[in-house]
């Protein structure tokens, strides 16, 4: 079994148990935010049936409010969270956490507005990927070769996948869905779409 080396970029093949995992990490997290929480996802390579990964199960937590984040923190924490504020110097709107052994971590989280770009980028990138399997398919033949030729440089791994990622982001601004030009707009919200 592969492993998500913490900033090493492996990919290990789909793993069915993949959604049991987030179902069972988002009635942790419901436990424990839920009050604030006004959506938790399953976004990211892992929220793709058949779709090579990195074994890291994503979670993007939509809040109505950044400010409550500082409710949630502690809270997090209590369930194994690792917070991770020295992220938000350069993405502010995001709260980060990580879950697991640097060496093999098991979840990333994003805690965002649901209001975002960064929210509803994920969620327009991560449905295009399920109702689409061939663009799912052209994704993992990218990956694999941006992992071949980066696995030790997981930002050259994440920034070579950024044009892919936007060219799905322009398409699903052509479906009529209000507010899907403003995501375009608000495209360079994308480095942790895996």
């Amino acid at each position: 079994m592969v492993l998500g080396l913490g900033p090493v970029a492996r990919l290990a093949e789909y793993d069915p148990r993949w959604p049991r995992r987030f179902l069972e990490e988002k009635t942790r997290i419901l436990a424990s935010i839920g009050r604030w929480a006004g959506s938790v996802e399953h976004v990211g390579s892992t929220a793709i049936p058949r779709l090579a990964a990195k074994p890291i199960i994503d979670i993007l937590v939509g809040l109505r409010d950044l400010e409550d984040a500082t409710e949630c923190i502690p809270r997090l924490e209590g369930i194994g969270y690792e917070y991770v504020p020295e992220y938000e110097a350069v993405r502010p709107e995001r709260r980060y956490f990580r879950k697991g052994p640097v060496e093999a971590r098991t979840h990333h989280l994003h805690m965002v507005e649901t209001s975002s770009p960064f929210f509803r980028n994920h969620i327009l990138f991560r449905d295009y990927l399920r109702s689409h399997p061939a663009e799912a398919q052209r994704y993992e033949k990218l990956k694999r070769r941006l992992a071949e030729e980066h696995e030790f440089n997981r930002d050259a791994y994440t920034e070579g996948k950024t044009r892919f990622v936007e060219s799905v982001l322009k398409k699903t601004a052509v479906r009529p869905l209000a507010g899907r030009k403003k995501d375009l707009e608000d495209a360079d919200h994308l480095e942790s779409l895996e």
